[in-house]
């Protein structure tokens, strides 16, 4: 699996980022959907990487400065072909990893507290996230939750 910086402008991107956005529809109320589209996700705070093998997207992720010293996991997606592969495990490693390398203290994430975001949210407790209050612009929301994790 190759992991690489990405700049969103590729048609297999587009399909995946759209593929999440249409997940956070179905499991999610329009006011608490916090996925980032195409456009979103190309500011200059936001570091987006994709994940291929053999020429295939296999998956995706983000990492947002939200200031020097705590960054934001974004964007995590498998693509629907390859869940269950280890690529969502290998993302988040190589997230952290990053985060590390910028000096950051503290890395978080919002994600869904609904039954269709359990597989992401035991993710991230294997990796020592623990549950924490709304961080940044969020706001408390029953069908938010809200991790976190020093580096």
């Amino acid at each position: 699996m190759e992991i690489k910086a990405d700049d969103l402008t590729g048609p297999e991107i587009a399909r995946l980022i759209g593929e999440h956005l249409q997940g956070m529809e179905l499991h999610s109320p329009p006011e608490s959907r916090h996925a980032l589209n195409l456009e979103g996700l190309r500011k200059p705070d936001i570091t987006f990487w994709s994940a291929w093998e053999d020429g295939e997207l296999l998956g995706c992720g983000a990492l947002k400065e939200l200031d020097r010293q705590h960054g934001e996991v974004k964007s995590m997606r498998t693509s629907v072909a390859h869940l269950r592969k280890g690529v969502a495990k290998r993302m988040l490693q190589h997230i952290m990893e990053e985060a590390k390398r910028r000096g950051y203290r503290r890395l978080s994430l919002e994600t869904g507290s609904m039954e269709a975001f359990e597989p992401a949210r035991s993710l991230y407790a294997s990796f020592g996230f623990q549950y924490c209050e709304p961080f940044a612009d969020y706001i408390e929301d029953p069908n938010s939750a809200f991790m976190t994790k020093e580096l």
